[in-house]
């Protein structure tokens, strides 16, 4: 595991951008797992204007890692849209770089993948609950590839009010994730945290046990993972850890 420590979410977007530019930069096809959210937003906001309309870039594909359909429509599920936002619309990516999973494919997207060549990077962040992914702890199991997960009636407010302005209805029965089976096979790992709420998962994730209840710390095991923080995020861990 490499960790680096950056001073604030900024310097933490830019660099994970930096990180992604270098699997960018590599001269045939480069495969990446990509996250929604707010912890990404800064490194959107550095990567976008290095990519924007430069043709030597159409040799990289985005994978989204999650979807939650919006029940009873017929249109991209949250994380693509907010991808769409965040980065695909505002950097022009073209269709055909984006492979987008959902409830339709989720039973062949490992397959996909695979034959794609594999990912070569996942940029992901990390829940208060020590999520990745849509790995919850009580659901996830080590054994997952991507999976179809139920949504819970105890959980459908909650989700509603992160994801669906607060709209139940939209709140769909079930989601998929890659599960850590299928985040495992990815060459690297990248893991982005910024803030004092994210500190508790953080250290349980980094420092204490290895366990479903905190799915995160599996990532641990990977051979290949980055932990790019700003000092908020990472102030619950230890000195041992952070040298």
């Amino acid at each position: 595991m490499k960790l680096i420590l950056t001073e604030d979410k900024n310097e933490m977007g830019h660099v994970a951008a930096n990180y992604l530019l270098g699997h960018m930069n590599q001269q045939r096809r480069v495969n990446l797992a990509i996250t929604a959210g707010r912890t990404p937003v800064s490194m959107y906001e550095y990567l976008i204007p290095q990519i924007k309309n430069k043709t030597y870039y159409q040799h990289v594909h985005y994978y989204n890692f999650d979807e939650l359909p919006f029940k009873g429509q017929d249109r991209d599920g949250v994380t693509i849209t907010n991808l769409n936002k965040l980065f695909f619309i505002p950097a022009n990516i073209a269709h055909s770089q984006i492979h987008k999973l959902t409830l339709d494919n989720y039973h062949n997207h490992d397959n996909k993948i695979a034959g794609d060549g594999g990912l070569d990077a996942i940029v992901m962040g990390i829940g208060c609950d020590g999520h990745f992914c849509g790995n919850i702890p009580g659901k996830t199991k080590w054994a997952n590839k991507i999976v179809k997960l139920p949504i819970l009636a105890d959980e459908k407010g909650y989700i509603a009010d992160s994801e669906y302005n607060g709209d139940t209805t939209l709140v769909p029965d079930h989601y998929v994730t890659m599960g850590p089976a299928s985040v495992m096979q990815s060459r690297q790992l990248i893991l982005i945290a910024n803030g004092e709420s994210k500190a508790d998962a953080i250290k349980q994730a980094l420092e204490e046990d290895i366990t479903e209840n905190v799915p995160a710390s599996i990532l641990r095991l990977h051979p290949n993972l980055v932990v790019i923080l700003d000092k908020a995020a990472a102030s619950k861990l230890t000195i041992h850890t952070i040298e």
